[in-house]
């Protein structure tokens, strides 16, 4: 028998789940958060759950918005639960289930003068986001914003009825100007380097096509606190909504499952205030660029690195891919040789050891995260993960053999087929070009080399170029386990 989850019913979950121990009518609207994805829920949620049940700063709850035809759906589905969340916590010797109640109401997307008004509260002091790495409107080649994309082109040309994330937030931002109403903070919780900057690069791009004055406005008064953010947490399906409700009784149209670990260090830069969250285990530090860099490169590196070639093996769990020696020998080696020499020191941090902790993370059975997720969107992911270290590496005169080989998995895997002829189901949103450049470096690797906007400057590197044109062909003539017993033996460079 299952419970469906809602706040009348919490009594009646709370023997399989731990509950709020706050009254949910006692929470006020303090945060504006655009991306009300798995991420969110499992990780910004979770830290302001834990405040609240510490009987603490009841008047930051969320209010959750967003864009996308996906939102609305999510948006559906939490309404009709009280916009609680169960959130299933597991290790690898345990697992438990709490309902989170950080977030009280979520706005109609599409909707913008609604949620344009939302934003001009005064009430809410901090806009957070999680949107994904290929939300920013990033040109991958040059690292910076990109203005003449068709979305921010659109967005200028039309401020009072924006349609991204970002035009929604310059719009909720003028209209607290014009109001003299001081503006909110804009945190970032996505996976990128400086994500603080590159969302005030977004925000303030986007102004100065329309409008210079508020640009400088922003550039002059508008926080954009730098963050680095930690946990892994898959895909919601089937699988994990009956796990719910087979083994907690709850029947909850969405739940999250993520592992224990948890990790969130952020810049103290929040002019009209924030939540106590050093109270339940955020770091607050002058510089997060040394975290994000180990995370990015370390974790979210490794995620890619054993992504493809897991794929091509037709392996569909990370932790069964990292149960086959031969990818976690390549994972350890790409690390350990090539990666974690690049990175720079870290206050408190050893480098080794950290990555021993991703190993043991990644190796977690009851996660479930799933190699297609790992593998999607690397048009955004490989620019961003992969990419500078072997930039990093190049500009020191160091070899890039494995990371090469993490760029010829990635070219390899999207020809199309799996080592033993299955076909792949892509998700990326540049996918007809990357799938194109892919299909012609069948007869010349250095085709795929010529997606410039992804590549950039790497792809000008005689070394690379010509360890990228070998692990390539290589894959091509011996297969994917071939080539990685290779690198490991220490035998494919040319």
């Amino acid at each position: 028998m299952t419970t469906k989850l809602s706040l009348a019913t919490l009594k009646d979950v709370s023997g399989t789940a731990s509950v709020p121990s706050y009254d949910r009518g006692s929470l006020k609207a303090g945060i504006v958060h655009f991306g009300v994805g798995n991420f969110h829920r499992a990780h910004q949620a979770i830290y302001l759950d834990d405040l609240f049940n510490l009987g603490r700063d009841h008047d930051w709850a969320i209010v959750g918005a967003g864009v996308l035809p996906s939102d609305a759906a999510m948006r559906d589905k939490l309404a009709g639960q009280d916009f609680l969340t169960t959130v299933v916590e597991q290790d690898n010797n345990r697992s438990g289930a709490r309902v989170t109640g950080a977030m009280i109401d979520y706005l109609a997307p599409g909707n913008a003068a609604a949620t344009i008004a939302a934003l001009a509260d005064p009430a809410i002091r901090i806009v957070s986001l999680t949107i994904t790495e290929g939300g920013y409107f990033i040109n991958p080649a040059s690292g910076v914003f990109d203005p003449t994309h068709p979305a921010i082109v659109a967005d200028a040309a039309d401020p009072a009825a924006p349609k991204t994330v970002f035009g929604l937030i310059l719009a909720g931002l003028k209209a607290r100007r014009d109001k003299g109403i001081a503006p909110y903070t804009v945190m970032s919780c996505d996976n990128i380097p400086g994500n603080g900057e590159v969302t005030h690069a977004a925000v303030s791009g986007l102004a100065r096509l329309s409008d210079p004055d508020l640009a400088d406005w922003i550039d002059a008064s508008v926080a954009f606190p730098n963050g680095m953010v930690d946990r892994i947490t898959p895909a919601t399906g089937p699988r994990e909504i009956g796990i719910v409700a087979d083994d907690y009784g709850i029947a909850d149209a969405w739940p999250v499952f993520c592992e224990e670990f948890k990790q969130w260090v952020l810049e103290d830069n929040f002019p009209e205030g924030r939540p106590a969250l050093e109270k339940v285990g955020v770091q607050f530090v002058p510089d997060v660029a040394p975290y994000e860099h180990m995370k990015i490169r370390i974790l979210n590196g490794g995620h890619a690195a054993i992504a493809y070639p897991a794929a091509l093996l037709d392996i569909h769990f990370v932790h069964e891919a990292m149960e086959d020696a031969d990818i976690r020998a390549f994972l350890a080696k790409l690390e350990r040789e090539e990666i974690i020499p690049v990175i720079p020191p870290v206050p408190d941090t050893d480098l080794n050891d950290y990555f021993a902790l991703i190993e043991h993370r990644f190796s977690n059975p009851k996660i479930g995260d799933t190699i297609p997720r790992l593998a999607q969107d690397g048009s955004n992911r490989q620019p961003k993960f992969i990419l500078p270290s072997t930039a990093d590496r190049l500009s020191r005169g160091e070899d890039v053999v494995g990371l090469a080989l993490v760029s010829a998995l990635w070219c390899h895997y999207l020809a199309g087929t799996t080592d033993s002829g299955k076909t792949i189901g892509f998700n990326d949103p540049n996918i007809d070009r990357i799938h194109a450049a892919a299909l012609a470096a069948r007869e010349n690797p250095a085709a795929f080399l010529e997606l410039k906007e992804i590549f950039g400057s790497v792809a000008d590197s005689e070394l690379f170029r010509r360890r990228f044109s070998n692990a390539l062909q290589t894959l091509q003539r011996k297969g994917t386990r071939a080539t990685l017993k290779l690198y490991l033996e220490g035998n494919l460079a040319n």
